[in-house]
């Protein structure tokens, strides 16, 4: 185990680069519903308006037909006997409008500019319009007006007659006024009937925009469904029927799902050529320079050779890590679990690594307890607890020992590798799980900073994690792998 970290190299202005974040724009579900509700709501104050100005305006024509109507039966009751102008104001004619509501009336006829009867102080309309003779204007057409009296608000018609008479024609005049309480009332019952109407018509609307809105994400929410529910190596295109505008969103993904199968199968390939193609070649070239430095006397030229088999081994250590952390980036992105019996798998990892550790005298002893078949991917458990056996033997010392353990937590299996290769002078061993990273006694043993890091990402893959510390008795390292049973 490499006891001290040393830090990796970088290149000289190289700057750390942070991972990019997927951002969101906004809920396009929230977007639709609230320029929905937004709709309702300009339509729902359009539609309040228009119903409170023809109320209001129903409201005025109603009032200002009694006001004609009461103003008309006086008018009709105007007689003349004896060349004298006689006055009978009917009952009906006042008290039809006592009857709409508690207003006051008020009343006054003119004849001329003499008055008859009535409230002499009643306001007085306004004068016609210029270019219309008063004769053609009031001549039973009624002139309405809205003034104050007696701090009231009031609304008056008034009628007018020319009536023959011995002196000549005379204009008689009747003025019918009655003040706006009750129709103040009135318009303010009708303005909340409006605001009522408004509301309730708002809140359907932003009820059916909410359901809308939901409806119309939903074939979005089923793509994404379909999508999510794939296994990891499911690369079939998508053929769920959509909606035509979501078409050119399908198009691209099963563009892009085509292109990633590829790159996949491409990478795979040459996993699986460069495996052959660079370990054979430097397998024999190994062979060839060993035969070659049984032949050699020269003690410059047997140094020679011992330094390129040196390079050789290197080369071809770096050259398996690559290839074993480029295949468990790969099965580590399309992971499938299946039960794995942890004892056994590393029992049997064991006996093959038996041979190589009895080349160093060094005592391999494994020590497994019956444990629960935990779901995972059997080939990169296997290459994560070889490589952590790997390092154990070849950084102990000659004639020491290493112990594996296999045995169970409250949820976890756990898998604890311990050693007699000196321990950690630093406390901190996080970078040693870092790529290329070597500790501070790796240097005269071949090896690649890439062992620990195909460790950590295996557990990692699995929702485990992967612990170092220094042995119970001070004389080594003690890494433990814990892969969660469920």
């Amino acid at each position: 185990m490499s006891p001290a970290p040393n830090p990796a190299p970088q290149r000289p202005g190289a700057a750390a680069k942070t991972p990019g974040r997927l951002r969101s724009s906004g809920s396009l579900r929230r977007r639709l519903a609230l320029q929905l509700v937004g709709s309702a709501a300009i339509l729902a104050s359009v539609l309040f308006f228009a119903v409170l100005g023809f109320a209001r305006d129903l409201s005025q024509r109603s009032h200002d037909s009694i006001l004609f109507a009461s103003a008309t039966s006086i008018l009709d009751s105007v007689t003349v006997q004896g060349g004298e102008v006689t006055l009978d104001i009917p009952y009906a004619a006042l008290s039809m409008l006592g009857n709409i509501s508690d207003d006051r009336v008020f009343y006054r006829v003119t004849l001329d500019d003499t008055l008859l009867t009535g409230y002499p102080d009643l306001p007085v309309q306004a004068t016609p319009p210029k270019g219309v003779p008063i004769t053609d204007r009031r001549q039973g057409e009624p002139s309405f007006l809205t003034t104050r009296y007696r701090d009231s608000s009031l609304r008056m018609v008034t009628l007018s007659r020319l009536m023959a008479l011995q002196e000549g024609a005379r204009e008689i005049s009747i003025s019918v006024a009655q003040t706006r309480d009750g129709q103040a009332a009135e318009l303010a019952a009708l303005t909340r009937s409006a605001l009522q109407l408004g509301v309730g018509f708002f809140l359907i609307s932003a009820l059916l925009a909410l359901w809308t809105a939901q409806w119309s994400i939903r074939p979005l929410d089923v793509l994404t469904g379909v999508v999510s529910r794939r296994g990891p190596k499911d690369l079939r295109p998508v053929r769920h029927a959509v909606p035509t505008e979501m078409l050119p969103l399908v198009h691209s993904l099963n563009r892009f799902i085509e292109r990633l199968r590829i790159s996949l199968t491409r990478s795979e390939d040459f996993i699986a050529e460069a495996a052959h193609r660079v370990r054979t070649p430097l397998a024999t070239v190994r062979t060839q320079a060993e035969i070659t430095l049984r032949r050699v006397d020269k003690p410059e030229n047997r140094t020679s050779l011992r330094e390129m088999i040196r390079a050789i081994d290197e080369s071809s250590r770096a050259a398996g890590q690559l290839l074993d952390h480029a295949m468990v980036t790969f099965r580590t992105d399309s992971l499938e679990r299946k039960p794995v019996e942890l004892s056994a798998l590393v029992a049997e990892l064991v006996d093959r690594l038996r041979p190589v550790a009895e080349l160093k005298d060094i005592d391999l002893c494994c020590h497994t307890r019956n444990v629960p078949a935990l779901p995972g991917d059997a080939i990169l458990i296997q290459n994560a607890v070889r490589n952590i056996l790997d390092n154990a033997i070849k950084y102990s010392a000659a004639e020491s020992r290493v112990d594996v353990t296999v045995h169970q937590t409250a949820l976890d299996a756990v898998v604890t590798v311990t050693d007699a290769a000196g321990g950690f002078p630093d406390p901190d061993t996080t970078a040693l799980t870092e790529r290329f990273v070597r500790g501070s006694n790796s240097v005269g043993t071949i090896g690649s900073g890439l062992g620990l890091t195909i460790a950590r990402e295996v557990a990692e893959a699995h929702g485990g994690r992967l612990d170092i510390s220094p042995s119970d008795t001070g004389a080594g390292a003690c890494v433990s792998l814990a892969f969660p049973l469920q």
